[in-house]
This record gives C-alpha cells, sequence and structure tokens, in this order.
C-alpha cells in the first residue's frame, strides 16, 4: 500500500483562504507544483519550493529548472526531488512561492499521512474555502469580511475573557 500526504495550504494575503490536498508521498514537487496551478486555475509560471522551518524560514530550495551548481546546498529541480525525500514528520512544512518577482507564496504544512485508499485518485483537493488570490495582482484579491481561520479558532478561548475563576498565573 502506498502513503498519502494531506497538506494544508494558506495565503498570507487572504486570511480566509484554506485548501487542503491529498497527495501520495512519491509525488515530485513538479506534479505538485502542475497540481497545484490546475485547482488554483493559475496559468504556468515559473515557481519554487522551499523547506521550511517552524517559524516559516526558508531552507532548502526547489526550482522548475536546474539551476544548481552541483552542490548539496544549491537549488535542485522540482522533477528530481520527491515529497517522501524532504518531507518526514507530521507539521513538516513547505512553502510554494509561486509570484517570483512579487515574493507572494502558499504555505503548505503536512497535517496527516495515511494509506491511500483503494480506488481513488490522487492528488485531490479535499476541502477549499475561499477564492485564492489572483496570480498576478494581489489588490484584485478578494477578501471577506467575516473574520479569519485564526480567528475561528481562537473563538473557543474567548470562554476565558473576564472569567475571574480562571487563573492564568503560575
Amino acid at each position: 500500500m502506498s502513503m498519502v500526504f494531506r497538506f494544508r495550504m494558506l495565503s498570507d494575503e487572504n486570511d480566509r483562504f484554506v485548501r487542503d490536498y491529498e497527495v501520495m508521498y512519491d509525488m515530485t514537487l513538479l506534479d505538485l507544483h502542475n497540481f497545484i496551478l490546475e485547482s488554483l486555475e493559475y496559468e504556468p509560471c515559473m515557481a519554487s519550493f522551499f523547506t521550511a522551518d517552524a517559524r516559516w524560514e526558508k531552507l532548502r530550495e526547489f526550482t522548475l529548472m536546474e539551476m544548481g551548481d552541483g552542490s548539496e546546498e544549491g537549488p535542485q529541480a522540482m522533477d528530481q526531488v520527491a515529497l517522501g525525500q524532504i518531507i518526514h514528520n507530521l507539521r513538516d512544512r513547505l512553502i510554494y512561492l509561486f509570484d517570483l518577482f512579487g515574493d507572494r507564496a502558499y504555505f503548505l504544512e503536512l497535517t496527516g499521512a495515511y494509506e491511500a485508499e483503494p480506488g481513488t485518485h490522487y492528488p485531490r483537493e479535499i476541502y477549499g474555502r475561499a477564492d485564492a488570490p489572483d496570480q498576478y495582482d494581489p489588490s484584485k484579491t478578494v477578501v471577506e469580511e467575516e473574520g479569519s481561520i485564526f480567528d475561528e479558532a481562537m473563538a473557543g478561548f474567548d470562554d476565558f475573557e473576564g472569567d475571574d475563576s480562571y487563573d492564568d498565573e503560575y
């Protein structure tokens, strides 16, 4: 049986935007790039993936074309790297830089790894919310006024606000 990675993809341009993808662990970064473009209805473009640390700092770069100097630290081509080679643990992160000149990106985090379901076609989008930011013009990004995913997640903690019986002192 093959493994499936589940990624959550967010945007810093629209707090309401979220996509959950299930992809095969042996999918190349080039295939993931093409799948994301198709999912978001973007035109083909130059892009890079980066592995990222817990603070979303860019680490290793993976480009559409071979641009490395042969060293291990240089960029590696997307078609030469499978997800399973760079993603090993829950919460491992990738940055998908889709606008090299505008430094615009999506942020992907591994949220699960599962056995592939027989008869299921991968890759697939299993959840989507809000429109994707415009591929070329960030000012055209429609942001709903309803709040953000973060606000919704933190709403449960509002119960403690003003509660004198709750002591947050250690």
